[in-house]
């Protein structure tokens, strides 16, 4: 609920995915492109050393490569104190995960016929500030400019009492607003009590009824219910800690406050479940599907990188869906990449977890590969090194160049560059590409105590073609 990520992951210079094109045209699914199989062994060991040196109580983890599981596993205690292990079954809290149950719900409502996405929120509740100027899209886009209620990273004193999501959607849906609609994009829960209320509205029943018999039960998510009123044996026990502290027990938030922002328990393999459902068509259809995987263009024309209730990444070798979630106790990530059918779950019991290095290895392992071409010479960290070094010394072999960087490199340039560089150290290949028939190398490295970054540019033949520096 607290915090929702998505990170650019498979950086490929020179390349990116289209942005669609239409808002009322549903784009065609990507196709589906084989990766080379990933190693679960390997996975598995990089979890259990993540669990050991970030001193976590519990994590399960879901890997699904080609829609198949390919891991399903836990790791450490669902309950300190005691010997009871994660298991693949242990049910954890998913936090803001479930906003997009609750765009598809809405969604599967208007293919009913029952609403619309352009609704205007007045239709359903019509005291709130501009109800008539926010319609349903706005909410789950996150850009209608309704205050969020939980934005803080912990359970304050407004939320250690119960109350309703309509008290709530009262308090903070009746200020002003926090910004124009449509003019910003700003991360805010109290849309989704909103989107549930409307959901139980015209639904006509409870919202984890709707979803019991709407999503759950048809894609097979046995091990997931909707705010579950009493804890059972399956669920974890969440954790937190403060200033580096040993965990101990997490106080929730009183009921009402997670709601149908937050309040899914799941497990990684009825995740995994859900996402392969969902980029397989068997829950939505294709205008549904599209609304939900779009990203919103703000009115200026910006992008937010972010659909309805869901986090879209389109930069690099693939399109990737990404959410993650957060409230007292646990963290979550759901991260899914549609042209692979791939998808990672992560499930902690620790809300201070920090997982995004372990995401990021794993999904490296899922998107599509660059074919970059193969180099006749030295690795691309070698190379690298060298040139640096021999720049900074300002006696640059002229050897390892192409003809039209060399003559770019005038004596005039190399001497600019050797006053300008420090010695250098740390050098790092942060990434590769290709472009236009080359291997292209991000470059992190040292000069003195400054970091900077360089692109590496060498054709086949391992000569290089370029070398151009930005400040970090």
């Amino acid at each position: 609920m607290r915090t929702v990520i998505w990170i650019v992951v498979g950086f490929a210079v020179g390349c990116g995915h289209p942005r669609a094109t239409s808002e009322n045209k549903a784009p065609d699914k990507p196709p589906v492109i084989e990766t080379k199989p990933v190693n679960a062994a390997q996975i598995d060991s990089m979890i259990r050393a993540t669990v050991a040196d970030k001193h976590l109580v519990g994590l399960s983890v879901g890997v699904a490569q080609d829609g198949k599981v390919v891991l399903a596993k836990g790791y450490g205690l669902k309950t300190l104190g005691g010997h009871d292990s994660v298991t693949a079954e242990t049910m954890f809290a998913i936090g803001s995960v479930t906003k997009q149950f609750t765009c598809s719900s809405v969604l599967l409502l208007a293919q009913d016929g029952k609403l619309t996405m352009q609704d205007p929120v007045s239709k359903y509740f019509p005291k709130l500030t501009r109800a008539a100027d926010i319609t349903l899209l706005d909410l789950g886009n996150h850009v209608s400019g309704y205050r969020d209620y939980y934005p803080l990273d912990f359970v304050d004193r407004e939320m250690q009492k119960p109350e309703t999501a309509d008290s709530i959607i009262d308090e903070y849906a009746t200020r002003p607003l926090d910004f124009d609609p449509g003019t910003r994009w700003s991360y805010s829960n109290t849309n989704f009590l909103i989107l549930g209320r409307v959901v139980e509205m015209v639904g006509g029943q409870p919202f984890g009824s709707f979803l019991s018999q709407r999503i759950f039960t048809p894609v097979g998510m046995t091990h997931t219910q909707f705010d579950p009123t009493d804890h059972i044996p399956a669920m974890a026990t969440g954790y937190t800690t403060y200033a580096l502290s040993a965990p101990f027990p997490a106080a929730p938030e009183a009921r009402g406050w997670a709601g149908t922002a937050g309040a899914i328990w799941s497990t990684p393999s009825d995740l995994l479940a859900w996402d392969m459902a969902l980029i397989g068509g068997k829950v939505l259809n294709d205008t549904s599907y599209h609304t939900l995987t779009t990203p919103r263009h703000l009115k200026d024309g910006r992008s937010t990188g972010y659909g309805c209730g869901d986090g879209i990444v389109e930069e690099g070798p693939a399109v990737v869906f990404r959410h993650g979630g957060a409230v007292s106790g646990f963290v979550a990530e759901n991260i899914v990449v549609p042209a692979t059918r791939s998808a990672i779950v992560m499930l902690a019991n620790t809300d201070f977890a920090s997982l995004g290095a372990l995401e990021d290895s794993i999904l490296t392992r899922l998107v599509p590969h660059i074919d970059i071409p193969a180099i006749n010479g030295p690795s691309a960290v070698d190379a690298a090194r060298t040139f640096l070094v021999s720049l900074q010394a300002g006696r640059v072999d002229r050897s390892t160049l192409g003809d039209d960087y060399s003559a770019f490199l005038t004596p005039q340039l190399i001497a600019g560059a050797t006053k300008s560089l420090g010695p250098i150290s740390d050098v790092q290949v942060v990434n590769r590409g290709e472009r236009g028939g080359m291997e292209v190398a991000a470059i992190r490295f040292k000069t003195g105590r400054q970091t900077a970054g360089a692109l590496m540019y060498r054709t086949p033949d391992g000569k290089i073609q370029e070398v151009l520096f930005q400040r970090e």
